[in-house]
């Protein structure tokens, strides 16, 4: 199974926020300059984060991002599942429809290899994720071109 670049982007940003020092606000132009990403995916990324109440994001002059405390006690499973969704793996009912989908057993055993796949991410904290050395790496990233 393979994360969408959505989902992945959100992932990078939450682990980014995760280490801010203190007081430290970043912008969404900073942590998409520094994870390399672009601009306009990051805001997305931002949105539907805040939309969740795992980011806090403050507009203005003294604004910014912030990872809530449910973003940081948040699980990577739980994170991974809103933002991927529980579209089917396997293209049943595309247009056209699989004309299997009524007998399959396809749709069933991909429902459950999903399923055993964020199970296996619902033990993995924000936190856990960004203990050294990826916190060190994480509070090393500058600020570089998209």
């Amino acid at each position: 199974m393979r994360l969408t670049v959505f989902t992945d982007v959100s992932l990078r940003l939450v682990m980014r926020l995760a280490v801010a020092e203190g007081d430290e606000l970043l912008t969404t132009r900073t942590v998409a300059g520094m994870l390399r990403v672009p601009y306009t995916h990051m805001a997305k990324a931002v949105a539907r984060l805040a939309d969740m109440g795992l980011v806090e994001a403050r507009r203005g002059r003294n604004g910014g991002l912030r990872l809530t405390e449910s973003g940081r006690r948040a699980t990577v499973g739980s994170i991974v599942r809103e933002l991927e969704g529980g579209g089917d793996l396997a293209g049943c009912e595309d247009d056209p429809p699989c004309p299997l989908r009524a007998a399959c057993r396809l749709r069933t055993a991909l429902d459950q290899a999903r399923e055993a796949f964020y199970a296996s991410l619902d033990a993995v904290t924000v936190e856990s994720l960004v203990s050294s050395p990826t916190r060190d790496t994480l509070t090393l990233l500058r600020f570089g071109p998209e």
